[in-house]
């Protein structure tokens, strides 16, 4: 079975890693991201003070661009550290300044801390988006700190957007993020962002009001702590399974990974709402893939209802996987073994008429993959019907 992404256009993961792979250079250094589920947190502050402990290890340290926006304590900590001019770019006739990505290759540090890396450059810069500027930077053999909030994480975005109704503007591809050596969650509870939000830590009193009210509420705040609790146990599940894998060890799946299987139907629905749930459950990533079949006939139709029900996967939350199979019952035991999926969420299709002697697609991947479990998901009853 093939695969592709969500997008046709666009290359998987796994060609996009591969890609990076491809171009970087011999002496390409690490990136670390310090990543949080909103602002205020303390990404930047954290990232300063990881600053100043290398520097006083007499590590060659430099500031490409740090954001400190009027905060006080994190301003403090710029003092004693290197800082890198910034380029003037003229747009619309007035002055914007922005990170100088050639100055800090000219400069050529041990490291560099790069502040914001989902930040779109103003147009006439040497590149669109800052983690351009990264890349290039690490390319160069510098080793490069940065910060990014959950949200701006491209499969994170559209869940944000789902389910707070919030514009998601500035977004870095998933790959970059996954591709990073080190994330250090920087985490706080709702509750004390709040308070640090009020007594003016994060915005003047003025802006802080309206974002208390707005996006910084209680509701908002922990659907994005979630959301970024998920994206990074979801890198640690693949770092532990690559693990185990790089040891040839052959075990089952050592950490869960929910599957659901994406069709024209609007009943798959349910199925992707429940493998969502239970993701979240277990804490664990999950995947959703739509499976070609050579008996499926592509109707306009059929396609459309198709491409929907990927984007309210992808809203979701999940890894899409679109591919190609001459059978679906052992394309999809394919994907789920090379994936090392432990739960299968499907919609269960009763038995009727001459199909009562077949086995179902539920039983076939049972057969197939040992361990597995399989969670059927049934008819919904017509409205005012009630079960006895």
């Amino acid at each position: 079975m093939t695969t592709e992404s969500a997008d046709p256009g666009r290359p998987t993961g796994d060609q996009m890693l591969a890609r990076l792979a491809g171009e970087r250079k011999p002496d390409r250094s690490r990136l670390r991201i310090y990543m949080g589920m909103a602002p205020g947190v303390g990404k930047t502050y954290k990232m300063l003070e990881e600053a100043h402990r290398r520097h006083e290890r007499g590590t060659d340290v430099v500031v490409g661009f740090v954001e400190t926006y009027g905060r006080r304590h994190t301003a403090a900590l710029l003092d004693g550290l290197e800082i890198v001019p910034r380029s003037r770019v003229e747009y619309r006739g007035v002055a914007v300044e922005e990170m100088d990505a050639d100055a800090i290759i000219a400069r050529h540090p041990a490291v560099a801390l790069v502040d914001e890396l989902a930040h779109t450059n103003v147009p006439g810069s040497v590149r669109e988006k800052r983690w351009q500027d990264v890349e290039a930077i690490r390319d160069a053999g510098i080793e490069v700190i940065s910060t990014c909030n959950v949200q701006h994480i491209e499969s994170v975005a559209g869940a944000v957007e789902t389910i707070l109704g919030v514009p998601v503007r500035e977004r870095v591809p998933d790959e970059v993020v996954r591709a990073a050596d080190e994330i250090e969650l920087v985490d706080m509870s709702p509750h004390a962002l709040r308070q640090r939000m009020r007594h003016g830590n994060v915005y003047p009193p003025e802006r802080a009001t309206i974002a208390l009210e707005r996006f910084f509420t209680e509701p908002n705040l922990m659907a994005l702590r979630d959301l970024s609790l998920r994206f990074l146990a979801g890198r640690a599940d693949q770092e532990l399974e690559g693990a185990v894998l790089s040891q040839g060890i052959e075990l089952p799946p050592v950490t869960e990974r929910v599957m659901a299987i994406v069709d024209e139907s609007p009943g798959c629905r349910r199925a992707l709402r429940r493998a969502s749930s239970l993701s979240t459950t277990l804490h664990a990533a999950w995947i959703a893939v739509a499976v070609e079949t050579p008996s499926v006939q592509q109707s306009r139709d059929r396609r459309q209802n198709l491409q929907a029900n990927v984007d309210y996967a992808v809203d979701l939350g999940a890894e899409v996987i679109r591919g190609e199979a001459s059978d679906l019952a052992r394309g999809l035991a394919e994907v789920i073994a090379e994936q090392r999926v432990s739960h299968v969420v499907l919609i269960h299709e009763p038995r009727r008429g001459i199909g009562l002697g077949r086995t179902s697609l539920a039983d076939r991947l049972l057969d197939a993959i040992p361990g597995l479990e399989v969670h059927l998901i049934g008819e919904t009853a017509p409205a005012g019907q009630h079960k006895r």
